[in-house]
C-alpha cells in the first residue's frame, strides 16, 4: 500500500520504537476526509498520476490503537491503558496523528458531527480488550445516515433469495435511473413489489446497464433509502431499504438537481 501514498514513505522516523499500529488512512478535501479519494487512490497504478494525486491531496495516517510495543503485545491491556502507550508514542506531524476522543457528552459529540457532515463516530468501552479478526460489541459505529424518497421501478432476484431493488426518481416528468438497493429488502416488502402490476418494457427511456435481468414494474411504489453519503456521480455509499412508503406518490420523489448536474 506504501507505494500508492508516497508522502507517507518516512512515518517510521515518528515513532520512538518498534511498534504494530492500528489506524485509518484519509484525505482531506474541502476540509473533511473524503473516503472517495483515498479509495481513488488504492486503485491508482499509474506512479506519475499517484504522485500528481499526493502532491495535491495528500494522505494521512490516523492512529487510534496500539497491538505492539517496545517488544510486548498490547492487546490484552485496556483500550485506556492502551491509549496511553499511543499518545506518548508518536511525534505527531501534518501526515501522523492520534486520533483523539472524549470521555463524556457522546450524544452532544454525535450532533456536532452530523452538523459538520462527518460519517459518525465510534463508541469503545474503556476496558475493552483488543481482538483479532473477531467483532465484539465493547466498540460500535454511530453512522450519521442521510435518507432519501425513490420510486420503485422494478426488481432483480439475485441469488440465495436475495432481492435487489432498482430505484428511480422524476426530472422533467422523466423517470431517471438511480441505482440499486439490496440490504434491508424484507419480504412482506417484496411480496407487495410482487404483487404490483409487472411491465414488459423498462419505464426508463434507455435501459440501464446491469439491468437486462431486471422485472419491471409500474412505477407507483415509493420507498425510503438510507446511505452514508453520495459519490460525485450521484450514486449512494452504503445504501440501506428502509421500507415502503404510501403516503407519498410516485411523481413527488423529485431527483436534486445538484446532484443531477455531477452525472
Amino acid at each position: 500500500m506504501l507505494t500508492k501514498v508516497p508522502e507517507l514513505s518516512e512515518l517510521h522516523r515518528q515513532v520512538i520504537c518498534r511498534c504494530i499500529l492500528d489506524g485509518e488512512l484519509i484525505v482531506i478535501k474541502e476540509g473533511k476526509p473524503d473516503f472517495f479519494e483515498i479509495q481513488r487512490r488504492s486503485v491508482t497504478s499509474n506512479d506519475f498520476k499517484i504522485h500528481l494525486q499526493a502532491s495535491k491531496l495528500p494522505a494521512s495516517y490516523i492512529a487510534f490503537d496500539v497491538l505492539y510495543y517496545n517488544d510486548h503485545e498490547t492487546n490484552y491491556l485496556t483500550l485506556t491503558e492502551r491509549k496511553k502507550i499511543l499518545d506518548g508514542l508518536i511525534q505527531e506531524n501534518e501526515r501522523f496523528s492520534v486520533s483523539r476522543y472524549i470521555e463524556q457528552n457522546g450524544i452532544a459529540f454525535y450532533k456536532l458531527a452530523a452538523e459538520q457532515g462527518l460519517e459518525g463516530i465510534v463508541a469503545k468501552r474503556k476496558d475493552s480488550k483488543y481482538y483479532f479478526d473477531k467483532r465484539t460489541k465493547d466498540w460500535i459505529k454511530i453512522k450519521n445516515l442521510l435518507d432519501e424518497d425513490f420510486v420503485v421501478c422494478g426488481y432483480i432476484q439475485k441469488e440465495n433469495n436475495v432481492i435487489s431493488v432498482v430505484l428511480g426518481q422524476y426530472h422533467n416528468e422523466k423517470l431517471i435511473y438511480k441505482g440499486h438497493v439490496t440490504l434491508g429488502v424484507s419480504t412482506d416488502d417484496f411480496c407487495i413489489m410482487v404483487s404490483q402490476k409487472k411491465q414488459d418494457n423498462s419505464p426508463f427511456i434507455e435501459l440501464p446497464t446491469g439491468n437486462e435481468e431486471a422485472v419491471w414494474i409500474e412505477p407507483t411504489l415509493v420507498c425510503t433509502v438510507k446511505f452514508m453519503m453520495k459519490t460525485e456521480s450521484g450514486s449512494m455509499r452504503q445504501p440501506i431499504f428502509k421500507g415502503l412508503r404510501f403516503d407519498k406518490l410516485a411523481f413527488e420523489c423529485v431527483i436534486n438537481t445538484t446532484s443531477l448536474k455531477k452525472q
